[in-house]
C-alpha cells in the first residue's frame, strides 16, 4: 500500500526503463515552453513496438498523452502507456488525460511519479484503476522529479525552486572596484546564462543591481519555435528604481516594495506587491510564496549583487548555486561574491553537482548540504 492506495510501486526492469527514458527525453523538449505546466512526455507501446508518442509543448495546448493517442490511433487499444507524470484527472484548459487513456482502451499505465498538484494528487491513478487499468508508479522517478523540480517545489513547499546565479573572478570578486561596468565572464558563459533564464518562470534581482547595471534580464536566444519570456521581479523596498529602467520595459515585470503605513508612490501600480521588511530588505519567504502561489512560478533564477545574495544564503533559500568563474583578478577592493560577515560566513556547505568548462570560464553548479 502507498499513500495513493493499492498502487504498485514499480521495480523496473531494463526493458521497461527504455520507453520511460524515451518519455523523459520527449518531456525535456518542453523545457523552455511549458511553464507554468510541468514538462511531460508519453510513449505508447503495444507488442513491443512504439505505436505513439508525444510531449506537452505549451500551456493550453494538448498534453503528452493526447498527442501520443492521436499518433497511435486504433493501435492504442491494449497498449501500455509510459508517462513521465501521473495523467491529469481534472478539466483545466484541456480535458482530463486519464479519461482519454480510458476511452482509448489502454491496458496498463506506468507513471514515473504522482502529480503533486492537489487537483490531481493520485486521482488520475485512482480513476484509471477504477476502469480496470493496471497502474504502477516509480519507474525512473528521480529523473522525472529532476526534470520538474520547480513544479514539485511549488506544490510541496509553496515556493519556487531557487537558483542563485553569480559570476566571479579568481579572487571571488563580482565587479570592478572603480564602479566601471565591465563583463567578468566571456561570451560563451553569458550565452549559457540564457539557458537558465529561458527555463525559469521568473528572474529576480534587487534595486541596487537595477540602479548600477540597468539589466534587461530577458531571454535573447531562440530555443525552438517559441521564445517564452520569464516574469522579471525586482525587490525595491523603497520604490527607488526609475520607471525608465530597462527591466521595466518590453515585457511583464513585478516589483516588490516594503509594506509600510505610508505607501510609496508606486503602490497603486498593478505590477507592484508589498512584502514585510526583513534582513535590511524585504522578507524573502513572503516574496517566494507570492511567486509560487499567486504567480505560478516553478523555477526562480536570482541574478543579484552581494547584499541580496547574502540575504538569500542567510535565509537558507537557495536550492542550487550556478557560479561562473573567470580566469582574472579584480583585487581586494572590488565587491565580494556575497555580503557575509563574521559567523554568517560559517553557513552550511555546498556540494559540487557539476563542473564544466564554458568557453574560457568554468561553471560550477553546487547544491546545499541539507539534512
Amino acid at each position: 500500500m502507498t499513500a495513493l492506495g493499492p498502487v504498485a510501486e514499480h521495480t523496473a526492469g531494463a526493458a521497461e526503463a527504455v520507453p520511460m527514458r524515451q518519455a523523459l527525453e520527449l518531456a525535456e523538449r518542453g523545457l523552455y515552453t511549458t511553464d507554468p505546466n510541468p514538462r511531460v512526455g508519453c510513449v505508447l507501446v503495444r507488442d513491443g513496438v512504439v505505436v505513439g508518442q508525444g510531449f506537452h509543448a505549451r500551456a493550453g495546448e494538448a498534453h503528452a498523452e493526447v498527442l501520443a493517442l492521436r499518433e497511435a490511433g486504433s493501435a492504442a487499444r491494449g497498449a501500455t502507456a509510459y508517462v513521465s507524470l501521473e495523467p491529469c484527472s481534472h478539466t483545466g484548459r484541456t480535458p482530463p488525460c486519464a479519461d482519454a487513456l480510458i476511452a482509448a482502451g489502454i491496458a496498463r499505465v506506468h507513471c514515473a511519479t504522482a502529480d503533486p498538484n492537489p487537483r490531481v494528487a493520485g486521482d488520475g491513478i485512482r480513476r484509471l484503476e477504477a476502469h480496470g487499468i493496471a497502474v504502477s508508479v516509480g519507474l525512473l522517478a528521480a529523473q522525472a522529479r529532476a526534470l520538474n523540480v520547480g513544479f514539485f517545489s511549488r506544490f510541496e513547499r509553496q515556493r519556487p525552486y531557487v537558483r542563485l546565479k553569480l559570476a566571479m573572478s579568481l579572487d571571488a570578486r563580482t565587479a570592478r572596484a572603480d564602479g566601471v561596468r565591465a563583463w567578468i565572464t566571456g561570451e560563451a558563459a553569458r550565452a549559457d546564462v540564457q539557458h537558465w533564464r529561458a527555463r525559469s518562470s521568473a528572474v529576480l534581482t534587487g534595486a541596487g543591481t537595477v540602479r548600477s547595471d540597468d539589466p534587461r534580464l530577458d531571454v535573447r536566444l531562440q530555443y525552438g519555435p517559441w521564445v517564452r519570456q520569464p516574469l522579471r521581479v525586482v525587490l525595491d523596498p523603497s520604490g527607488s528604481c526609475a520607471p525608465s529602467a530597462r527591466v521595466f520595459q518590453g515585457g511583464p515585470t513585478l516589483r516588490f516594495i516594503a509594506a509600510t503605513p505610508t505607501p510609496v508612490a508606486t503602490a497603486g501600480d498593478p505590477q507592484v506587491e508589498t512584502a514585510p521588511r526583513a534582513d535590511g530588505g524585504l522578507d524573502l519567504a513572503t516574496v517566494l510564496k507570492s511567486l509560487a502561489v499567486t504567480h505560478e512560478s516553478n523555477e526562480l533564477l536570482v541574478e543579484c549583487g552581494p547584499r541580496l545574495a547574502g540575504a538569500f544564503l542567510r535565509a537558507d533559500l537557495i536550492d542550487a548555486l550556478v557560479l561562473y568563474v573567470a580566469p582574472s583578478w579584480l583585487g581586494s577592493d572590488a565587491p565580494p561574491l556575497a555580503a557575509l560577515r563574521g559567523a554568517e560566513a560559517a553557513l552550511p556547505p555546498f556540494d559540487f553537482h557539476d563542473v564544466r568548462r564554458i568557453g574560457e570560464d568554468v561553471r560550477l553548479i553546487l547544491v546545499p548540504r541539507r539534512t
